[in-house]
C-alpha cells in the first residue's frame, strides 16, 4: 500500500512538471491600437551657420598665400599678404623728404640760436629774430605732417595682412599667388566651426513641421533603412516662412556633424503627422522560411507582416486584431 501511494505522488509530480507554466499567461500582450508619428525621410545638406568671407584690404598682388581648401582655420589667423609695391616707393619718398626737412630744420635752429645772440648785441632788429623764429616752426609742423603722411602709409601696407574673420574650415580660395587683387576682393570663404542641416519639405508637409520639434538623423552614407541605433536625434530649430518652388525651408540642430563635408547630403526623418497602429515588442516576433510569426496565447502561431521599427517595438501592418493576446515564443 505504501509503495503505491508513493507511486501516485511521484506520477503527480511529474504531471506538474509538465503541465504548462500560468507564467506565460502573465505575459500575454493584448493588442491595442496605439497612436505613433508617421515619418518621412527627406534629404537634408550639412550646412554653416556662417560662411564669411576674408577680404583685401587693399589692392596689389598677393605675395604669401598660405592657406588651401579645407584647411583649418583660428580667427585672426594670417591667410595671406597683399603688396603694393607703389606703397613702399612713397614710403620711400616720404623718408626721404623726412631727412631733408630735419636737415632744413637743424640748420634754421642754429640760424634761430645765431639771431638770439645777435638781437642781443643789438646787431639785428626784432623783426629779423621773429623771422628766424617763424621759420623754425614751419619746419617743425613739416616734419610732422610728413611723418603723419608716413604713418598712414604704414598703416595701408599693414592691412594688406588678410586675417581670417573667424575660425572654421576653408570653403574656397579663388586667388593663387601672384594673382592681383582689388579692394574688398575674397581671398578666402571660411565656413564657421558651427554646422546645422538644412532641408527642404514638401509644402503639404509644412504645418506638421514647428520649432522644437524631434527628428530622427540618418547616418552618413544615406542609407534607407538604418538600424533604430544608428539614427541620432535631432532639434528643428528654424522654420522659414517663405515658400520657395513649393517646398519649406527649415533648419536641424544635431551633435557630431564636424567632419561632415558642408553639402554633404543626409537622410532625415521628420514628423508628417500620426496614426493609429499595432505595435508589438521585437522578441514577441519570430521569423521562419521568409515570414514573420507570432504567437497567440492560445498557442497558435500566425503570419504578420511587420512595418518599421518604432518607439516600443515593430509597426504591425497586417494580421493582427484589436483584442488579440500575443505571447513570447
Amino acid at each position: 500500500m505504501m509503495k503505491a501511494t508513493s507511486a501516485l505522488a511521484a506520477l503527480a509530480v511529474l504531471a506538474g512538471l509538465a503541465s504548462p507554466a500560468p507564467a506565460s499567461a502573465a505575459e500575454a500582450l493584448v493588442i491595442e491600437p496605439v497612436t505613433i508619428q508617421d515619418r518621412k525621410a527627406v534629404f537634408a545638406q550639412v550646412e554653416s551657420v556662417d560662411e564669411l568671407a576674408a577680404r583685401a584690404r587693399i589692392g596689389g598682388t598677393v605675395a604669401d598665400l598660405s592657406v588651401d581648401e579645407g584647411d583649418t582655420v583660428e580667427t585672426g589667423e594670417k591667410l595671406a599678404v597683399v603688396t603694393d609695391e607703389k606703397l613702399a616707393l612713397q614710403m620711400q619718398a616720404l623718408d626721404a623728404r623726412i631727412r631733408s626737412l630735419e636737415a632744413e630744420l637743424a640748420q634754421g635752429r642754429t640760424d634761430l640760436n645765431r639771431a638770439e645772440q645777435l638781437r642781443r648785441q643789438g646787431v639785428i632788429p626784432q623783426a629779423r629774430l621773429d623771422e628766424a623764429r617763424t621759420r623754425v616752426q614751419v619746419l617743425s609742423r613739416n616734419v610732422e605732417s610728413v611723418k603723419a603722411e608716413r604713418s598712414v602709409i604704414e598703416e595701408q601696407a599693414s592691412q594688406g595682412a588678410v586675417l581670417a574673420p573667424a575660425g572654421g574650415r576653408v570653403l574656397t580660395v579663388p586667388v593663387q599667388s601672384g594673382s592681383v587683387v582689388m579692394p574688398g576682393e575674397t581671398i578666402a570663404t571660411i565656413a564657421a566651426d558651427r554646422y546645422i542641416l538644412r532641408m527642404e519639405l514638401p509644402e503639404r508637409h509644412a504645418r506638421f513641421l514647428d520649432e522644437g520639434d524631434t527628428v530622427l538623423v540618418g547616418p552618413r552614407g544615406l542609407e534607407e533603412n538604418p538600424a533604430e541605433a544608428e539614427l541620432r536625434r535631432g532639434t528643428v530649430t528654424q522654420v522659414y516662412p517663405r515658400l520657395t518652388q513649393g517646398r519649406v525651408v527649415a533648419d536641424v540642430q544635431v551633435d557630431g556633424l564636424g567632419d561632415f563635408f558642408v553639402g554633404e547630403r543626409v537622410l532625415v526623418y521628420v514628423p508628417t503627422g500620426e496614426r493609429q497602429t499595432f505595435v508589438v515588442p521585437a522578441d514577441y516576433l519570430t521569423t521562419q522560411w521568409g515570414l514573420t510569426f507570432a504567437k497567440l496565447a492560445d498557442g497558435t502561431r500566425i503570419v504578420v507582416q511587420p512595418g518599421r521599427d518604432v518607439d516600443g517595438g515593430v509597426e504591425i501592418l497586417s494580421g493582427l486584431k484589436p483584442g488579440d493576446e500575443v505571447v513570447a515564443p
